[in-house]
């Protein structure tokens, strides 16, 4: 296990970070957002200032974007090759509540995206807030009285059971849907890259998406070190980081806070997940996850595979479970080489490491859905070792729940953890094997 975490980590640092001042290369050239007609008083919309910054970059052959110190109210961002995106101390990115001003063409555009770019940075000591709650659809059941009442003076709709409130017929901004349900399904990303090669994003604090805060997909090299990331722990969707078909990636340093699974890697569902894919050469290190659905998840969609990731020296503390294996049939694939060790946890509400093979995505008010009608693309969670987790106060030690056709050759060894009601729910002995693994509770 030490020499694949050691090969595995050698070649995400060394394609990464070998020459780190020239990862990603970046030339010497800074232009600042002023210089364009940037004006951080929090009231004017920025949009065409960081277009016309990025187009002169680009006509120089990249370089240095400088946000200052102030509040820029914007709508999407697109980056271009070598230019990085630098936030001062100080600055925030505050994306526009008109949701208007992203629908680009029919299509609603992420607040900041690049696509089929290389050499492409995000840094700084800045905050990028994605102004979430002008988008997102909120469950009663989740929030105060006080909080309640304050989405309903945005306007909006509540649902005849008076359930979930949806920002939809906002007082003072229009929808760009013809009923709740439709616009709700069109919510953005923060930041996403797509088919990018050397992509790094360092520093910056991401908060409030309307949806997902980073999203990597189909990209190859990619750096995340020291960022934060946070919004309500009650946001819809709210997943932090989710590597999605990604190779040469590394994570290390951040701390994340959200609404639903905290670090996560996915690779598509059903025939798509495949061509797209595996999440290949992954090493997660060093990570802080306070509150999320699962500290380290794989899944639910992950058809393209997960092939050679390390996870290790990690902490999850309060989160609704520790390790999640999540997947249904129709947008599962294959595990292999997968290594966690030395995994702290504490105050876990659910589970602390489960696996589950019959997982349904919902959005915010839709039914039940619909069972897999085939049993195409099952899960095949394998060659997964964990060792040296240490966890006090998980209300589940360990559930596997599925055939063992999905779950197999899985190995728990020299942990400690302490849970509350029930120690294993295992469909299957023969699933998971424990070796030196310490169950405790409390004395009866």
């Amino acid at each position: 296990m030490k020499r694949l975490a050691l090969i595995l980590a050698g070649l995400v640092l060394g394609g990464l970070l070998a020459g780190a001042q020239d990862f990603p290369h970046i030339p010497d050239n800074t232009v600042c957002l002023d210089q364009y007609g940037g004006i951080g008083d929090g009231i004017t919309l920025n949009t065409d200032a960081f277009a016309k910054a990025i187009k002169a970059l680009e006509k120089q052959g990249g370089g240095t974007l400088m946000v200052p110190q102030g509040l820029f109210l914007s709508g999407p961002i697109v980056l271009k090759d070598n230019i990085n995106l630098h936030l001062a101390k100080g600055a925030v990115i505050l994306f526009s509540p008109d949701k208007a001003h992203f629908l680009v063409d029919g299509k609603v555009k992420p607040c900041i995206s690049a696509s089929k770019r290389h050499d492409v940075c995000i840094s700084g000591d800045g905050i990028i807030d994605g102004n979430g709650e002008w988008w997102r659809a909120v469950k009663r059941g989740k929030v105060s009285d006080v909080e309640w009442s304050d989405y309903r003076r945005m306007g909006g709709t509540v649902t005849e059971d008076g359930s979930l409130w949806y920002p939809f017929g906002l007082n003072n901004y229009a929808d760009i849907a013809d009923d709740f349900r439709t616009q709700e399904k069109m919510r953005t990303h923060l930041v996403r890259f797509t088919d990018c090669e050397r992509v790094a994003v360092m520093g910056v604090t991401l908060q409030n998406s309307p949806k997902f805060h980073l999203v990597p997909q189909r990209c190859e090299d990619v750096y995340i070190d020291g960022i934060t990331v946070r919004c309500p722990w009650n946001a819809q969707n709210g997943d932090g980081i989710d590597i999605m078909s990604c190779e040469d990636v590394l994570v290390r340093n951040c701390t994340v806070d959200v609404g639903d699974d905290g670090i996560c890697l996915k690779a598509g569902g059903g025939a798509k997940g495949v061509e797209d894919g595996p999440c290949k050469n992954i090493v997660l290190e060093n990570n802080t996850v306070f509150h999320a659905h699962g500290g380290f998840v794989i899944g639910s969609e992950f058809s393209g595979g997960m092939q050679d990731i390390v996870v290790r020296n990690n902490v999850f503390s309060g989160t609704d479970t520790g390790l999640r294996f999540k997947s249904a049939p129709e947008r599962g694939g294959k595990c292999s080489n997968i290594r966690i060790h030395d995994i702290i946890m504490s105050d876990i509400r659910g589970e602390a490491i489960v696996f589950e093979t019959s997982y349904a995505n919902r959005s915010a008010g839709d039914e039940d859905a619909v069972a897999a009608q085939t049993l195409n693309y099952l899960p095949d969670f394998c060659d997964i070792v964990i060792e040296r987790v240490v966890c006090r106060d998980a209300r589940i030690a360990v559930r596997a729940q599925g055939s063992l056709q999905m779950i197999h050759d899985i190995a728990i060894r020299e942990s400690t953890i302490f849970y509350t009601e029930k120690e294993r729910v295992v469909d299957d002995p023969s699933m998971i094997s424990f070796e030196n693994v310490r169950f405790l509770t409390y004395e009866p």
